[in-house]
Parts: C-alpha cells; structure tokens; sequence
C-alpha cells in the first residue's frame, strides 16, 4: 500500500500578484515553519507583523497545522471599508425623495 504525502499550503496575496505555495506537512509544524519552508519571504516583502489565518479565521504563528490546512498571510487594507461604504452611498443615494435601488429598473 503506498503512502500518500500530506500537504498544507501558504497563500499571499500583493496587489499585483497572488502566491500560492504547497509545502509538505510535518505532525507538530506551526504555522510560522510552514512559511518558512515555502520560502516566501524570498520573493515578496511579508508585512510585519505578520497577520495569519486558515481558511478565514484568525490564527498566531505558533498555531499547529492539520494536514490539507491553507495559511493564509494578510496585508494592511488598502482602503477603510467604511469609506468604499460612504463612496457607493453618495453615488447612489437613498433617502426621503430618492427610492432605493431595489426600486430601480434592470437592465435585463
């Protein structure tokens, strides 16, 4: 019976370009290790300090990884949420005397 190698991944993600790299999985890696092995740093600058997360939810460096498991790198945002908000409300805007754009026509 042959043993299949077990993986987890790093992702990261710059605004020109997305990374993606497997690395195989050792009982006891951290998350940290798991970066360190996919050599990432040696192609992009990763922001300090290091925000990390699987598949979404947030973790520490020293999280232990389960095999199959995506670490996942964030950056800073580039703009605040709330200002994207306030942007597409002023465009399209919603009051007393203006409907709401359930109430618009489609274009369909």
């Amino acid at each position: 019976m042959e043993h299949k190698q077990q993986h987890v991944s790093v992702a990261f993600a710059t605004e020109q370009q997305q990374f993606h790299i497997t690395v195989d999985f050792m009982n006891g890696m951290t998350a940290l290790e798991a970066i360190h092995q996919s050599r990432i740093a040696e192609q992009v600058a990763l922001p300090e300090p290091l925000q990390l997360g699987i598949f979404g939810s947030k973790i520490d460096v020293d999280t232990v990884l389960n095999p199959g498991d995506r670490v996942e790198i964030y950056r800073a945002l580039t703009i605040n949420p709330k200002d994207i908000r306030r942007k597409r409300a002023a465009k399209n805007p919603v009051g007393r005397f203006a409907k709401g754009n359930r109430f618009r026509p489609s274009n369909s």
